[in-house]
This record gives C-alpha cells, structure tokens and sequence, in this order.
C-alpha cells in the first residue's frame, strides 16, 4: 500500500497521483522523497530505493529546462495520514490492485503502481535501482551511484580471469 493524493493536475481533473516536489539544492534524491511525503501526508518514512525515471522537455512547470521526475520506493514509519490542504484535495492510502484498476489516475502514476505491484508480487530485486555512495576523485568527496543490485561475488571481485 502507498499514500495517494487526489489533486488538480495540469487540466484541472481530479486525478490520483504520487506525492512529489521539486528537489533542495543540494538535496539527495531519497531525502527529497521523504521530505515532500512527509510535507504532503505527515507521513513519516525511509527511501529504500529508485524505481524510475520520467525525462519530458518542454514540462511546463519546468522553469524552462527539461524536467527529470525520479521515482523512489520508500518504506513507511507512520501511517497516519495529516494532508496538506493546501495541496491536496484528499488523501488516502489505497491498495496498490485497485489502483491498477482505476481510470482516475494519471499515466505516470498507473505505470509505477503496476511496477510495485510486480515487485510486490516477484521481488523488489527485479525492480529497483539501489544506491551506494562512493568516494569520488576529489579527496573527501563522495557521490551516489543508482543501480541494479550487484551479486555478491561481483561486489567483491578485484580482477578477470
């Protein structure tokens, strides 16, 4: 189950969709997911990890640049609902098979509950991009590497044979 807002989206149609925002600078991807869930549900939880991601240019609330909407999986902490009204017309959690079902929803939102559902269903493991930080060329310096999860004997290996 996830958190789902009912809300005006750009044809004014009431539609449910995931909650989202605009990163930090400087903000990680993770953090910027809890962050805005929590300010749009005062739900209270954990990014575990990146399902996808969206590239559409020419987005009108793009500020005039090209628009990347990543996705995250987060695992929730609390699960009582207080919405911002401001925001959010309703809020509710809804079970991720009736909102596979339902015609009220944006495309993007349908897409990325049919993938938790398979991942619901298969495993997580086939779906998500998992995050490592690694130290980067500059000394003291670090950055954030999305990707499948690695096997073990890979994570570990030093050289070919």
């Amino acid at each position: 189950m996830l958190t789902l807002f009912s809300d005006f989206i750009l044809q004014l149609k009431n539609m449910w969709k995931f909650p989202g925002g605009l990163s930090e600078p400087g903000e990680d991807i993770g953090d910027t997911a809890v962050r805005e869930v929590f300010e749009e549900t005062g739900i209270k939880s954990e990014f575990r990890s990146l399902l996808s991601i969206r590239q559409q240019h020419t987005h009108p609330g793009a500020f005039g640049k090209s628009d990347m909407y990543i996705i995250c999986r987060l695992k929730p902490y609390s699960f009582t609902i207080n919405f911002c009204q401001r925001e959010c017309l309703r809020c509710e959690w809804m079970d991720l098979s009736d909102l596979v079902k339902t015609e009220n929803t944006t495309p993007i939102t349908s897409r990325v509950a049919r993938l938790l559902l398979y991942g619901y269903r298969e495993g997580f493991d086939k779906i998500d991009l998992t995050v490592e930080e690694l130290p980067a060329v500059y000394t003291g310096l670090f950055y954030k590497i999305y990707h499948k999860e690695l096997p073990d004997s890979y994570k570990t290996m030093t050289g070919m044979d």
